[in-house]
């Protein structure tokens, strides 16, 4: 029989800052404006500087983020941030930006929310729009290669640091643990995340309630994977309807990046028309070369198509829903931990959500450690994690610098 018992949390008290600061706990909605002021302010300053640092993808954006909010800051207990992760993996849209809404309603209420989201995304958006501009205007997107070519390699030891500290918190059992390694498979061998994190939920709520190894068996089953649109004609561009079709993308689309391009392709690619094969490979590039959220990706095709109206039309499109579903979700998420079944649900969600973390981070690392200088530096930077903790943001600034500088000798 598997184990899988968990138990409540209670809330966390408060805590001396890692800068020194007595931190007594997130600001909340019926604070006074003028004692919720610095909260807003300080988070406007940390997320406008992991949105411009922010090199990797989701997992990385995670990773520097609990690195942030749970150990240095300490404005959230390491449960609380898996709890946050896993709703934000049960609901559409880009994980990371979502991340950064919930730790901002949760540190500031609703106008925190807003200024965590928009400062996490601005940065990205800025770099995207400049570089649409000098597209058009060049006709060819500049060289990045020596960026990333030092970038990933720390990357995949800052994901691996979080991986590290989330995993000892939600993996609780050894039934939970072989939950996340069954998911970690399941996902390798291409079954759909959203199949995965729902599995997983429901095998541990099941597997608690049954207490028997039966009933986890039968949850485990995955479900069918979701289609993609069918071809059409073209259409002649719409400044409306490429709000739409972005807006539609970020209210139903789960997964990575990869899935992103999907969705872009069966719409702007193939049902529209409004994009070239080349031009859609472009676009994604951009969104992995630049910081931030890859989902920016939409400012990119927005100005590309429409000029600055089509980037801010894109733009709100594709991120609007993830402000909405984190506003109809955050509050839930306290409320499910307190319920026995649900809270069961939410630790299976958890291990699963790290699973996806790790899959990523393996692919990622196959192609990111490939010679001499990339082993050196991810080496390098989990020694500089673990051993002193230097700011994983100064981390990825030096990969960025070193992997130019060996481009440039070679």
């Amino acid at each position: 029989m598997i184990e899988i018992e968990g138990d409540g949390r209670p809330a966390a008290p408060g805590v001396e800052g890692a800068e020194g600061r007595s931190d007594t706990g997130p600001s909340r909605p019926g604070d006074a404006s003028g004692a919720r002021l610095p909260a807003l302010l300080e988070l406007a300053r940390l997320f406008l500087k992991l949105g411009a640092t922010g090199f990797g993808g989701p997992a990385a954006h995670i990773a520097m983020m609990e690195d942030e909010v749970v150990r240095r800051r300490r404005w959230l207990e390491r449960e609380e941030f898996l709890d946050l992760l896993g709703a934000t993996n049960l609901i559409p849209g880009p994980n990371s930006t979502e991340m950064a809404i919930h730790v901002g309603h949760k540190r500031a209420g609703w106008p925190g929310l807003v200024v965590a989201g928009a400062c996490f995304i601005l940065p990205a958006v800025t770099i995207t729009w400049a570089l649409a501009w000098a597209y058009v205007s060049y006709g060819r997107l500049p060289e990045a290669a020596g960026l990333l070519y030092g970038i990933k390699p720390v990357i995949i030891a800052v994901v691996v640091q979080a991986l590290w500290g989330l995993g000892r918190s939600a993996v609780k059992t050894r039934g939970l643990l072989v939950v996340g390694l069954l998911g970690a498979g399941l996902t390798l061998g291409g079954v759909h995340e959203l199949a995965v994190l729902f599995g997983a939920g429901a095998a541990v709520a099941i597997a608690r309630r049954l207490s028997s190894l039966r009933g986890l068996a039968a949850a485990l089953v995955p479900m069918p994977s979701l289609g993609l649109a069918a071809v059409g004609a073209a259409q002649s561009f719409q400044l409306s309807t490429l709000f739409l079709v972005f807006l539609k993308v970020g209210a139903v689309l789960f997964g990575s990046g990869y899935v992103l391009l999907a969705f872009l392709r069966s719409e702007l690619v193939v049902r529209l028309g409004w994009l070239t094969e080349a031009q859609l490979l472009d676009a994604v590039a951009v969104g992995q070369v630049t910081p931030g959220p890859v989902f920016t990706t939409a400012t990119f095709v927005g100005y590309v198509l429409g000029g600055h109206a089509g980037a801010v039309a894109a733009t709100t499109g594709i991120f609007l829903p993830a402000f909405f579903f984190v506003a109809v979700s955050g509050p839930l998420v306290p409320r499910l931990r307190r319920s026995a079944a649900a809270g069961a649900f939410l630790d299976g969600v958890n291990v699963a959500s790290l699973a996806l973390m790790g899959v990523v981070t393996w692919q990622l690392g196959r192609s990111a450690v490939v010679d001499v200088p990339t082993v050196v530096l991810a080496l390098g930077g989990a020694v500089l994690l673990l051993r002193y903790r230097v700011n994983s943001s100064w981390l990825v600034l030096g990969g960025a610098l070193a992997g130019i500088a060996t481009k440039s000798i070679r």
